[in-house]
């Protein structure tokens, strides 16, 4: 009976499934990526989330096909680096390409989250899924310009030495929230600019989307759909 009931709730909330495995990454990357195999694993890991991101792109009204189109040149690229040891070159395009594909989710999940005037338990799922798309998205960014102009971020530790992926994911997120800059910190112009930039998502996010939602719940607009309800038109495989 759990692995059928477990079914049932991955198809009635896939934005709980991905922000749950989101949030497991993001606990699981520190113990794994200082490791000879951890990059490896950090690339066998952001696979499951591509496939992840992809079936929760598909029960939105964004279109599946730019999704995989994004996503089979970015597996490609991971495997090169992972097997045939080529992560300098190709880290730039895999980072740049992995932004894009998470951008277009989040872009994909706000249309969801805006497409009617009621919040169901889903979409509250997916405010929070949307929201660590975006950090992941810039924190591609941030591998792209550092790997491009080393020298972009500075830390409290290992100074001279490129920012790791968490390092960077926790700017990402402190940027995004708007909680602070913490110990990490943009250095040249380029960097300062993105930085910018993501604070003003942030921002407008939390403001447009998130206080949207928020409004109907408190008014009493949560719509938890019946299992015998007829689903949305792009929530259909």
């Amino acid at each position: 009976m759990l692995p059928v009931s477990l079914l049932i709730h991955t198809r009635r909330h896939p934005s709980a499934i991905l922000l749950l495995v989101q949030l497991l990454g993001m606990l699981l990357y520190p113990f794994i990526e200082g490791e000879p195999a951890g990059h490896g694993a950090l690339n066998v890991f952001g696979v499951l989330v591509l496939a992840l991101t992809i079936r929760m792109v598909r029960r939105t009204p964004g279109q599946t096909w730019v999704s995989v189109a994004l996503a089979v040149p970015i597996v490609v690229l991971l495997a090169l680096q992972t097997f045939f040891d080529m992560r300098g070159p190709l880290l730039p395009w895999s980072s740049a390409l992995e932004a894009l594909f998470y951008f277009y989710a989040a872009a994909s999940l706000i249309g969801y989250m805006m497409g009617d005037r009621q919040a169901t338990t889903d979409e509250l799922f997916a405010a929070g899924a949307t929201f660590t798309l975006l950090a992941w998205g810039f924190t591609h960014l941030y591998l792209m310009v550092q790997e491009l102009h080393p020298g972009s971020f500075a830390g409290a530790v290992n100074v001279g030495m490129p920012r790791s992926w968490t390092e960077l994911n926790y700017l990402s997120f402190a940027l995004l929230s708007s909680t602070g800059i913490g110990d990490v910190i943009p250095l040249t112009v380029h960097a300062r600019a993105l930085c910018s930039i993501e604070m003003l998502v942030g921002v407008m996010y939390i403001a447009a989307v998130v206080a949207r939602l928020i409004g109907f719940t408190t008014q009493g607009k949560v719509h938890r759909r019946h299992p015998n309800e007829a689903p949305e038109p792009w929530e259909k495989d």
